[in-house]
């Protein structure tokens, strides 16, 4: 049995938890705040935050775990590079998880890798921002080089945006570093997410392309198998096997694309399984929870089998504790539909709350419509 400790507990660390606990493992899940989704299927469960140094080398200290997996960016990745030295594993990497905890060091890893990204540049301060925007060209594209789920990104189309976006990503960056990424505003057809599987032996694995929709930065639906051109899907994998094969390690790895009439672009990648590949619960026969313990687990994925599915959240309205859910058994009547609630304490304007999954033909519009009977209902 392998004992895991688990750093971030949200929906996302939810269901790998279940997936691992499947394969025997023990599992000890953290995050800062109790009662976190995935600390209610965890054996064992610590409260503190992941970029409080101390706390985090004595969470590893006291339960020595075999395996130490990040579910979220916000950690203080120097521990993982220190521990990793002393003995410890962590997944997929520390070198992995300390790149990809900001957006910056993964960017400039992509392209000292030669891959095609969009134009960019940083800033740490609203004035600098103003000057690599206007050297961009606007519209562009704005994002704290820390942050989770498309908090504090935003669209600068004039100059006279710049200090509310500026404004906007302070408000939702992670950690402490003050610093964006402005990047040219690409008119893409569509994005992807695709998901990539680093095994411990045997070749990297692709599972089919998840196309997804964002609003205010955030991950609304998604839905696989996006169709593409044949020569698309293979420049996608191979920048993705490029990128992973770098950074190393066993697991999932969720790499975004931008896809245009004429090419792909690299744009984002996070070293463990992504929201918007929840769609996976019901669209393959191993969810991208199930290959992720498996890959950092050491054991065979002989076929990833896939069929038409979809996603579509269900969030909050206001702030509150307590949720309770109404319209799940009207999202539930339809065949082929399922839902997941995430189990959050408290809820937020637009908090993730749940999903409806729904597989077959018009997922994607049967998802959304389960998704939208849904409504999340809190004590002030």
């Amino acid at each position: 049995m392998k004992k895991i400790l688990l750093l971030g507990s949200g929906e996302l660390g939810k269901e790998f938890v279940i997936s691992a606990k499947r394969l025997g493992c023990h599992v000890i899940a953290c995050d800062s705040y109790a009662g976190a989704p995935a600390m209610q299927v965890a054996d064992a469960h610590e409260v503190f935050s992941m970029l409080d140094e101390a706390a985090l080398r004595a969470a590893i200290a006291k339960h020595q775990p075999d395996l130490i997996v990040p579910e979220i960016e916000a950690i203080r990745t120097e521990v993982l590079l220190d521990v990793e030295q002393e003995g410890f594993e962590v997944i997929p990497s520390a070198r992995a998880a300390n790149l990809t905890m900001n957006r910056d060091r993964i960017r400039d890893v992509a392209v000292g890798l030669g891959v095609r990204t969009a134009r960019f540049a940083y800033a740490e301060s609203s004035d600098g921002l103003l000057a690599e925007a206007r050297a961009i060209g606007f519209p562009v594209v704005i994002k704290p080089v820390m942050s989770s789920s498309g908090k504090g990104q935003s669209v600068a189309h004039t100059e006279a945006d710049i200090q509310a976006s500026w404004d906007y990503a302070c408000a939702g960056m992670r950690g402490d570093r003050q610093k964006v990424i402005v990047e040219e505003f690409i008119r893409f057809e569509y994005e992807i997410t695709l998901l990539t599987v680093r095994q411990r032996k045997g070749p990297t694995l692709f599972c089919p392309p998840i196309g997804h929709v964002q609003e205010r930065g955030d991950y609304q639906y998604s839905w696989q198998p996006q169709p593409m051109k044949p020569e698309f899907l293979q420049a996608a994998q191979a920048m993705a096997d490029k990128v992973t094969a770098d950074l190393g390690g066993a697991g999932i790895f969720g790499v975004e694309f931008f896809v245009t009439q004429d090419e792909v672009i690299f744009s984002e990648l996070s070293p463990r399984p992504h929201d918007t590949g929840m769609v996976t619960l019901i669209s393959q026969n191993l969810s991208e929870f199930d290959l992720h313990a498996r890959a950092v687990l050491g054991l065979p994925i002989p076929l990833i089998e896939a069929v038409e599915g979809a996603s579509a959240v269900v969030l909050a309205e206001g702030a509150g504790s307590n949720p309770t859910f109404t319209g799940v058994e009207a999202a539930l009547s339809e065949p082929g539909v399922d839902v997941r609630i995430f189990g959050k304490p408290t809820t937020r304007p637009y908090r993730r709350m749940a999903v409806a999954l729904a597989k077959g033909p018009d997922a994607l519009a049967r998802a959304r419509a389960a998704a939208a009977k849904i409504k999340v209902h809190t004590q002030a």
